[in-house]
């Protein structure tokens, strides 16, 4: 029996497997679902329990780990450890699900559940794959760990102290994550590059207590206003960030980059359309391609203060409040960031009011070696699958555990993502294609042998 030949036969019961897992609501960041997450780890642990794998639900502060391994391949073989997470986002807005976010619905060639595509259904295709390798073959080429973790959506607080307590039993020649995107339908891809990221939240406040603003209003500043003042000193008229110093350690795109990512034929009509706006400003120079993948940013996430009820109360607030986030690029440093972020702050602050910067939280901005033995075999793996040369790619978010890797463990990440951008990952209706599930868990078969191919 070949891997084909078996995965063929399961398709109905890799379908119903996933189905079950989506059914389990493990949102991380509600306390009420706190035994869900726990039902979660137990369901993956179960899987690979049933797999040979020596496996263990490690407690955490928070959420648990699920920690699993099989160390008997030929002698010689290289390790991969094979990281995802079983923790979803929350479902709201309720209302905007065409059906329950977690009874998991066949939609036009879609499986449609929260956690579809992030990143249950990714994670789920290389719990699948070692399984039809095991099938066929009676053992794997390579060996093979997983960790799976439980706070992913909550920023893995707890996953580095794991690794540092864990750096021997963790060995491994390279990290393989599927928590990322194709280029397109029917485009696989690598990402070779993330950008990180700076979180804060910033307070404005003026007097002790909200006041009337016909007996006060022209004598007293307006928290509101000072904060949108400031906001709007954030960009200059190109675009740019114009904090003092955020561009100094930049990593500059070379020429040759720019070139791999204009010959991908980004389509910026069809960017517009697809999130429901005419124009698409940003730096000038770089096109959207660029802008949203391969240059730092600063954005305004949310912002509020005084009364937003419903009818009229004239008040002058006390305080006013926003979320900012910059996404970074090599060589940008979080940390130093919010220290640029919180001195514009106070320079720009007018008087009558004062501003905190709070630090919520950051990830480096990383790129992999493009000559690793592991990316290679991830290229050549989803060559097999997809009859095309996976692209290159960077991407736009950030997964603040792969510079941990790197950092604590010495290992590069290869993201081979089987979803699509318009999968609506984190909003209502998230959805993962019936047919890239079956794609995942092939290309994850193929990367173990080719693994060993080296």
């Amino acid at each position: 029996m070949t891997v084909d030949d078996y995965l063929e036969q399961h398709r109905g019961a890799h379908l119903e497997e996933l189905f079950s897992l989506l059914r389990i609501p493990s949102v991380s960041t509600d306390p009420a679902h706190r035994g869900d997450v726990a039902q979660a780890a137990e369901f993956v642990a179960e899987r690979l329990r049933a797999l040979g794998f020596d496996t263990e639900i490690a407690p955490t502060a928070g959420h648990p780990i699920v920690y699993a391994e099989r160390l008997d391949a030929p002698a010689g073989a290289p390790t991969v450890l094979i990281y995802g997470h079983y923790d979803v986002q929350p479902p709201d807005p309720l209302d905007e699900w065409r059906n329950p976010p977690f009874e998991p619905t066949l939609e036009n060639g879609n499986i449609v559940a929260r956690g579809a595509t992030d990143d249950k259904g990714q994670m789920y295709c290389h719990i699948k794959g070692a399984e039809a390798v095991l099938a066929a073959t009676g053992g794997l080429p390579v060996n093979v760990k997983f960790l799976i973790e439980g706070e992913e959506e909550v920023g893995s607080p707890n996953l580095e102290p794991f690794l540092r307590a864990n750096k021997d039993r963790l060995s491994a020649d390279a990290v393989v994550i599927s928590d990322t995107s194709m280029y397109g339908p029917g485009r696989p891809a690598i990402t070779w590059g993330l950008r990180g990221l700076a979180y804060v939240e910033v307070h404005v406040r003026g007097p002790s207590h909200d006041l009337h603003s016909g007996l006060y209003g022209g004598g007293v500043r307006n928290p509101i206003n000072a904060l949108a003042a400031m906001i709007a000193t954030l960009h200059d008229e190109h675009g740019r960030v114009a904090i003092p110093g955020f561009y100094d350690a930049v990593l500059p795109l070379s020429d040759e980059e720019r070139a791999e990512t204009a010959a991908l034929g980004h389509d910026e009509d069809a960017f517009r359309a697809e999130v429901g706006v005419s124009v698409s400003p940003g730096e000038e120079g770089y096109s959207v391609l660029e802008r949203i993948s391969a240059r730092p940013t600063l954005d305004c996430n949310g912002i509020w203060g005084g009364f937003t009820g419903a009818g009229a109360k004239t008040v002058l607030p006390a305080q006013a409040h926003a979320k900012l986030s910059c996404r970074l690029v090599p060589d940008q440093s979080p940390a130093q960031i919010v220290a640029l972020l919180r001195a514009h702050f106070a320079a720009v602050c007018p008087s009558g009011v004062t501003v905190e910067v709070e630090d919520h939280h950051g990830g480096i901005p990383f790129l992999v070696d493009r000559g690793a033995p592991a990316l290679g075999a991830a290229r050549r793996a989803l060559g097999r699958v997809w009859g095309v040369e996976p692209v290159m790619i960077r991407g736009g978010g950030s997964i603040p555990i792969v510079a941990s890797f790197k950092s604590v463990l010495g290992l590069d990440s290869v993201l081979m993502g089987f979803g699509l951008a318009d999968d609506r990952l984190h909003s209502p209706n998230e959805k993962f294609g019936l047919d890239n599930y079956y794609a995942g868990i092939r290309a994850s078969a193929y990367m173990l042998e080719e693994l060993a191919r080296g």
